[in-house]
């Protein structure tokens, strides 16, 4: 059984259809990439997944169970994280303070584990060690993406929905972005990827989805998609990519 799974899914925003009836699964264990141009539906994609949006028709599994219907915080404690675009750091608060709403779906949690996974999470991240009492907006865009990284964590997701986590990033900071989901993967999390830099998310991906148009173009494993003539002509500029 997949940990999640996708049947014919449609979405819509308004009368306008995102979706037209997509496919995909993720199994326990891998890093999936979902590839595509801006407007291919990979964010409403994770929005659907994640309860922001409700599929108009097919089906959405996770362990087995239908949450096509459920809302956003029943699949957060069903063991789903999603860190979106744009990172949404609240900049009011400290890097302790966002890390901690992290761990709200986990009511029973005492506050020396909610500690101690913060002090898990700055090891991950070592760069936000020297933050930990500064407020959000004092951070660059990668120590926001990293602290981004970090609260989803924090929710001990079982599938961890990442979307452009290196949107706006500089390139040394790309890498260290990956590295660290290349890491999450090594730890037990299962991940699902949006991302547009292909060349990055196939380097760290089992296998990968491409969306075009809000519809399912192709599918594979990432090496077989690397060396894809028509996947390379549109997302890795002729190139092919190389596993790290």
């Amino acid at each position: 059984m997949p940990l999640l799974e996708l049947k014919d899914v449609c979405s819509h925003y308004g009368n306008v259809e995102a979706l037209h009836g997509i496919s995909l699964k993720v199994e326990q264990g891998e890093v999936v990439a979902l590839l595509g141009s801006n407007g291919a539906g990979k964010s409403t994609t994770l929005k659907t997944i994640s309860g922001l949006l409700h599929p108009t028709r097919g089906s959405v599994t996770f362990e087995g169970r239908d949450i096509g219907r459920d809302n956003p915080e029943a699949i957060v404690k069903s063991g789903i994280a999603h860190v979106p675009e744009g990172r949404r750091i609240f900049p009011g608060l400290t890097v302790i303070e966002n890390m901690l709403l992290g761990s709200s779906n986990r009511p029973n949690a005492t506050k020396p584990e909610r500690l101690a996974d913060t002090e898990q999470m700055l090891e991950i991240f070592p760069d936000l060690r020297k933050f930990t009492n500064a407020l959000g907006w004092t951070l660059s865009g990668g120590q926001q993406q990293m602290l981004a990284l970090a609260r989803g964590l924090m929710s001990r997701p079982k599938l961890l929905l990442l979307d452009e986590p290196s949107l706006g990033l500089a390139p040394l900071i790309v890498q260290q972005v990956f590295r660290v989901v290349a890491d999450i993967r090594k730890r037990g999390t299962t991940v699902l990827l949006v991302e547009q830099n292909a060349h990055m998310a196939l380097s760290v991906a089992d296998r990968g989805y491409v969306l075009e148009t809000g519809s399912m173009m192709t599918e594979g494993r990432a090496s077989d998609l690397a060396d894809n003539a028509e996947v390379k002509a549109a997302y890795l500029g002729g190139r092919s990519a190389h596993r790290a």
